[in-house]
Order: C-alpha cells, then structure tokens, then sequence
C-alpha cells in the first residue's frame, strides 16, 4: 500500500513492537505501546547508520525512499515531516516475515560480501595505539606485536594521519618513507590491509582550489549572503576543523575520488579502506549540489565509493542495505552502561534489521579517543567483558592489543576468547556467505528467531544465526546474569543442558562468557 500525505497515523495492534529508523537508538527498541518517543531521520542520524525502514514483529512494515519523522504515541505510530512516498506492508506474520519482505522489496542482496578474512580473524585497527602519530616504524611493530602473541593476522586498518591532508590521499613519506614495501611485508605475514579515508577537503590547499574550480565540491549560501547571491563553496566544522566537501553527486568528481583511491589499490597493494565522516547532520536541506540531494543522500554517495572494494568499513550510512559494505557501531567511550558497553549488542541488533548484516563493534575496550585525559584509567575486567559480547559479533575488532595492556590473568581470559572466534570463524563465514545471498542478518534479535515467545524487549543476548545463543555479562563486578532460553533444548558451554522455555540465572564469572546450542 503506497499512500502520500503530510501527516500518516498506524494504529498498533495488541501486543506489537516495532525496529528501525537509526541505528543510534537500538537500546530504545523496540517501539511500541510502552514508551512515547519521536526520532528524526533527517538529517541526524546520531553518528551510526539508518534506514528508512520500520518493522513490526506482526509482520508489517514501512518504507520511503526518502527520509522522515516518526513517532510512537497513544497507541499508534505517526509519520510526518515527509521528503517522499510512504509504502506499507502487511499480512507478513512476524518480525522475520516483515523484515525479509522489505528486504526483498528494497533493498535486495547483491550476492557480495566482505572479505573472508573478516569472519575468519579478528580486525585490527591502529587507531587507540597511535592516535594521530601514526608511522611505517610503528605500524610494523603492531603487526609484529599480533603475530608474537599467538593471535592470527587478519585485516589490518592504518587508521587516521598517514596522509599528508584531507582530500591529498598521497602518503606523509616522513611518516611512511616506504608505503609499498610496507604493505607488502603486512601481506607476506598474511594481513590484509586497509587505509582511513574521509569526504572531506582541507581548505587553503592546491587540491581545493582544483576541486573548486571544477565546482566538484559541495556549497551553499552563507549566512552573510543575501538571496540571489551565487552559493559558495561550504564550510564543514568536523572533529579535524574546519574543511570543504566534494561532491560526490557529481559523477566527475565521484570518479576522481574512486581514482584517488584505486591509486593506492594498484600502487601499493591496498586491499580496502575505512570511510569516516560523511555524517549527514552536517549537511543543510539548502546545501547545493551537482543533483540536488538530501542531508542523507550525501551520506548515501560516499558510502557508494566502498561497493568497488571487498574492504570497506563505514561508521555513518543512510540506505544501502542488501551490500557488502562493513557496518561499524559507533565509537564507543571505555565504560560500562549507556555510551559504552551496554550500547553493542541493541546497536547490532537494530543493525541487522535495517539490512547491515556485516555488523562490527566499536573496537574491543571502547574507541573513543575523548577517553584519553587526565585521570582516564584502564579497566581489565571492562576490556574482558567487551571481548567477550563482541566475541560473537558478525566481525570483532581489537585496537588495544591484549598482550601490550593486560596482566599475565586477563591476557589469559581474553586469548580464550581470541581462541574461540578463530575456532568459530568457519562458521560466520558461511553465515556471511547466506547474508549475502537472502539479506538475512548474521546477528539476530531473540524476536527474530523466535517469534510469539515474549522475547521482544529482550536487548541483553542475541543469537548467531539460528544456531548460537549468546549472554555475555555487561554489568560490572556482575558474576552471573539470568538468562532467557526459548522453547528446545540448549547446551551450554560449561557442559549443562536447559529445557526451555524458561528464564534460568547462570554463573558468570568473569572467565565466562555463556552461550549456548541449539540442540536438536
């Protein structure tokens, strides 16, 4: 059903819940009867990924190509503030049922995934480890430091700095004197590598004056600039400063930026890139552009930059659900509860059922670089219990390598975990290769698996495929946690067996992650 209008009312039915929108707001879901909330898509999508994508667990959806605002109240859900068509469907039967007919509809899988190495290892990412200094010296040093831990070599990310500035991807050679030969040697003891990039262009430089006059960057009218004025290129303030944008709906300037970076493919072996930025809340609804776009449809343009690589990471995404690209949750700070550990697991969840199912935490122990200050201090248990929750997760990445921050007693702890995701990694791989040809995610909601078994406010376990049923321990000091099994039988990993259905309080020392198999 296809209707228009500025104002949409759905009425709820008797016990429906409902997922989507933002990523961000996944400890929020599922919507329903339980809670007033009114979320926007456009142009804040709070730093992670959206859709334009509603799902029930009845089995009903909500579409547009564009975004809007919804909101949860009285006991129905209101669309508003509509940029395009609202579609709705129904009669689909459950949270799955909805989820893979809007899959299907709008966003069908294109048969790619990631690279093997993804689900086979964990990731790394140099980030925590260098922050803004990083070096060719420093970054052999890490990869040496992963292998003489026993931990297995796997996609390797040079994060932020290697580059001499935004828009000029060519190599700091005072920093990297030998990129190629560099790369080459992370090839030889078997990583896979990959380089941070970003939309942006750093003014008062050759390149934006190039790009500028070609008007391949994105402009708008200034504040100081009254109507009929010619726009102006825009000014973006990021976490870097101030800096201008290309325009990535231009398909001139998109093919300069993709030949930027196959550059780096074809000269120095490059395998993938981590793509950051492109946020849609910086842009204005008024931005000017080579095809008039919306916030989120630039979002959408940079993200189209990764379909050409089997590495491609993004923290901020609008649409493009059914691809290969990796979605990360957003940058995490070194804590428990909101805004740290407790985020993960929702933010995966909302995750797949937006159509992401290459899903990856934030980096093991959190990723926030505001962490560092004074008076900042490292939690072990906290690093052990973050390994443990992502252990499971589609994709896991370390920063902080275990063996240069743990004592002798947690390295041991989280090198079992290590153990067990390299033992697991057959296994996300061929769910990884099943994401890629029905959209299904790889991490799944208890609601998703089971529907019609009250596990729909469930947000503190999930289940890997239909298989594994994951309850990591989120609360600090916790050493045990209850659990809520569905109906069959489960086999957990301390050797015990659980009838369900039923909710069972297990022990959960903080050498043990529980999980349990599906039996039968």
């Amino acid at each position: 059903m296809t209707t228009k209008g500025e104002r949409i009312e759905i009425r709820l039915l008797k016990d429906e819940y409902w997922w989507g929108g933002i990523v961000r707001h996944g400890e929020r879901m599922p919507f329903g009867a339980h809670e007033n909330i009114r979320l926007s898509m456009c142009p804040n999508l709070d730093g992670n990924q959206g859709a334009p994508l509603l799902v029930s667990s009845k089995g009903r959806y909500v579409w547009s190509e564009k975004p809007y605002s919804f909101e949860f109240k009285d006991g129905a859900l209101i669309l508003d503030d509509l940029l395009g068509t609202i579609e709705q469907g129904k009669g689909h039967g459950t949270l799955k049922g909805a989820y893979l007919a809007a899959c299907q509809k709008y966003f069908p899988p294109t048969g790619k995934m990631p690279h093997e190495l993804s689900f086979l290892a964990p990731q790394y990412n140099a980030w925590i480890d260098m922050l803004r200094f990083p070096t060719q010296e420093k970054v052999m040093g890490y990869a040496k430091a992963i292998l003489d831990a026993g931990v297995p070599p796997g996609v390797l990310m040079i994060d932020d700095y290697w580059y001499i500035y935004n828009g000029l991807w060519k190599w700091d050679r005072e920093a990297f004197p030998n990129p190629k030969e560099m790369v080459d040697r992370l090839h030889k003891m078997g990583f896979v590598v990959a380089l941070w990039v970003s939309p942006f262009i750093t003014c008062d430089t050759r390149t934006f004056m190039d790009l500028r006059e070609k008007d391949w960057v994105v402009k708008r009218l200034h504040d100081t600039q009254k109507p009929g004025d010619k726009p102006l290129p825009a000014i973006f303030r990021w976490w870097h400063g101030w800096s201008s944008m290309i325009d990535l709906s231009n398909p001139k300037a998109f093919a300069w930026f993709q030949g930027e970076l196959d550059e780096l493919v074809e000269k120095y072996g490059i395998d993938g890139f981590k793509f950051d930025g492109g946020d849609p809340w910086q842009h204005r609804l008024t931005d000017v552009s080579f095809t008039p776009q919306t916030p989120n449809d630039h979002c959408t343009d940079f993200a189209r930059l990764g379909l050409k690589y089997s590495i491609a990471e993004y923290r901020a995404c609008w649409k493009l659900g059914g691809t290969h690209l990796i979605q990360r949750v957003r940058d995490k700070a070194h804590k428990w509860g909101d805004g740290g550990l407790a985020d993960l697991i929702p933010s995966g969840l909302a995750q797949g059922l937006l159509g992401f199912p290459y899903s990856c935490p934030d980096m093991v122990g959190g990723g926030e670089d505001n962490d560092f200050v004074d008076g900042w201090v490292f939690e072990q248990d906290l690093f052990i219990r973050w390994a443990q929750v992502s252990t499971f997760f589609p994709i896991i990445q370390y920063s902080r390598l275990p063996n240069r921050v743990l004592d002798a007693k947690h390295l041991e702890l989280c090198m079992k975990m290590v153990d067990l995701r390299v033992k697991l990694g057959p296994e996300v791989l061929e769910l990884a290769k099943h994401a890629a040809r029905t959209g299904e995610p790889i991490m799944r909601h208890m609601a998703y698996e089971f529907p019609n078994e009250g596990m729909e406010r469930v947000l503190n376990q999930y289940m890997l495929g239909s298989k594994y049923l994951v309850a990591p321990v989120m609360t600090k000091n916790a050493e045990s946690r209850r659990v809520r099994f569905p109906r069959g039988k489960w086999r957990g990993d301390d050797g015990s067996i659980v009838e369900g259905s039923c909710e069972v309080e297990v022990s959960a020392p903080l050498a043990r992650l529980p999980w349990y198999t599906r039996m039968g």
